[in-house]
């Protein structure tokens, strides 16, 4: 994902010559193509967050649309109140790219672990949230906020994430049904939505078909999709690589309580034990420790398709 969102940004920068790109004394051996060919649009901040968000805001504020760029935690939580008050509030063309989604730094332990961020990202004014699953998703996400004119989260993963869609997108808010048939619908963001299809997979198997739609905006979550899947479902479930409160499994929720039909709605994300313990370890490890694999995931949505038929 993180090779796509610059070749992406790169290429827009040669058709925008406002396009800057800001960092934080990372990205070795993944920026050096937009450094290289707009060293003067391009800056290392050095390990200062804070400095780094305020320089963006008032690039932005000069008519600059800006990009910054670090690992997880760092460019959101570090200078959160730099962004709250110098970018959301003056509504301030500052996208913020987070590499390093979830457990994609899982050997780094927990300062590298990014659960929350999108929960506080999205509680940000203004600010939309986008969470792709692919590199289709993620160069589609980098057009959308180059071109909004206003402040943008992007969550990526690493790298070496497959590609999900067979076709490029035209509207990156829009989500997508990746699998469709069945009453039991999985509503999910980032690169699990690989590990949701592979769980829908396992399901299939034993006759249980299940739908998988990934929605790569989160804020503004597209309330007429989800509504539209609730009324189709005897289920509906929510996954990400995040916890529970304030992502994708708060917005749906919030979305439907006030819908007419509500089938059950499960969320399957990090809980508050899993996220305190604090381990650390490869990925697919963490994932599954915390009940994010396919077959995890296969597992709870057994459990409750049997218990909503009952009802």
């Amino acid at each position: 994902m993180r090779n796509t969102f610059i070749k992406t940004l790169t290429k827009i920068a040669e058709q925008r010559p406002d396009v800057w790109l800001v960092c934080g004394d990372l990205g070795y051996s993944v920026l050096e193509e937009f450094a290289t060919r707009f060293p003067e649009r391009y800056i290392n901040a050095g390990v200062a967050e804070q400095n780094m968000a305020g320089m963006a805001a008032g690039l932005a504020m000069a008519g600059k649309t800006v990009f910054l760029y670090s690992i997880g935690n760092f460019p959101t939580f570090r200078c959160l109140e730099q962004i709250r008050n110098d970018v959301c509030a003056h509504r301030a063309s500052v996208k913020v790219v987070a590499v390093g989604a979830g457990y994609a730094y899982g050997p780094q332990g927990y300062t590298h672990h990014a659960l929350e961020d999108v929960a506080v990202m999205g509680a940000l004014p203004h600010m939309e949230v986008f969470v792709p699953c692919d590199p289709i998703e993620t160069e589609a996400a980098t057009h959308a906020i180059s071109e909004s004119g206003a402040p943008a989260y992007l969550r990526l993963s690493r790298s070496g994430e497959p590609k999900l869609h067979t076709a490029a997108l035209s509207d990156a808010r829009a989500p997508v049904m990746l699998r469709k048939g069945g009453d039991v619908t999985i509503l999910a963001c980032g690169p699990v939505v690989q590990d949701c299809l592979a769980a829908a997979d396992l399901l299939a198997a034993e006759g249980v078909v299940v739908q998988v739609a990934t929605l790569p905006c989160v804020k503004p979550l597209d309330e007429a999709f989800v509504q539209a899947a609730a009324d189709a479902s005897r289920l509906l479930v929510t996954v990400e690589e995040h916890v529970l409160w304030g992502g994708l499994h708060a917005s749906v929720a919030g979305c439907l309580a006030v819908h007419e039909r509500r089938p059950r709605i499960l969320g399957i994300g990090v809980s508050d034990e899993i996220r305190a313990s604090a381990a650390a370890g490869d990925r697919a490890a963490l994932l599954k420790r915390a009940g994010l694999d396919a077959a995890s995931i296969a597992a709870r949505i057994r459990s409750a398709a049997g218990a909503a038929k009952a009802r």
